[in-house]
């Protein structure tokens, strides 16, 4: 995708709306879809439709279920697909755009939350990502085959061999049954070639304890 070439930083709003979802990770040029129920977040979606189109995902990281507590990077996604359904659910797709550190939460004039945010320590997201060779695409292919047999996970072995390093890379930190931490990390490797390290590492570290645990999925 090349959503993001024409992209700088001063195109980008300094407050957005929040959307906390611990698990659901939104990386750069990666597409998310959501299903939109509660009616501050169908009240964010429209506001956001009226607007920029644009919604920071951040996973949720303790605290209560009414106010948690936020993790400090996310990444924001503009709205690419938008639908509602006769209940009146939305079905949307985000596609990331640039991650983002959460200087000062706004005070509540919504019913969703909002942030003044800061995207310059993540302006290399709106390159293209650098080419490397290690690891390569087999590498990672060497740590899955064992991580989805150990965790009991099926994988479209197709859809792995024929993706590209990117697409294959946020797919898996995206769909894995990491816990929030681990993706939280992934979320913050500086990097598409240390997001894929570190994605070989927890798939390896996985795999073992899954073997430990008699196969059986972690999650």
């Amino acid at each position: 995708m090349d959503h993001n070439s024409d992209l700088t930083l001063d195109k980008l709003p300094s407050s957005i709306p929040l959307f906390p979802l611990p698990g659901a990770m939104l990386f750069p040029r990666w597409g998310l879809p959501l299903n939109i129920f509660e009616p501050r977040y169908l009240n964010m979606i429209d506001d956001a439709m009226d607007t920029h189109r644009l919604i920071g995902m951040v996973q949720t990281v303790g605290g209560d279920r009414a106010s948690p507590e936020l993790a400090s990077i996310g990444c924001v996604g503009r709205i690419m697909d938008h639908s509602e359904t006769e209940d009146g659910r939305y079905l949307i797709t985000l596609i990331g755009m640039v991650r983002f550190r959460i200087d000062t939460e706004l005070d509540a004039t919504k019913p969703y939350r909002q942030a003044q945010v800061d995207y310059s320590p993540f302006t290399d997201d709106l390159a293209d990502p650098q080419e490397f060779t290690s690891p390569d695409h087999d590498m990672i292919i060497t740590a899955l085959e064992p991580y989805a047999k150990a965790c009991g996970l099926e994988a479209n072995w197709d859809s792995v061999t024929n993706a590209s390093i990117e697409e294959l890379v946020s797919a898996l930190c995206a769909g894995c049954p990491f816990d929030v931490m681990e993706k939280q990390a992934l979320l913050e490797a500086p990097d598409l070639q240390s997001r894929a390290k570190m994605l070989i590492q927890l798939m390896t570290i996985n795999t073992s304890q899954a073997n430990k645990n008699g196969g059986e999925s972690l999650q």
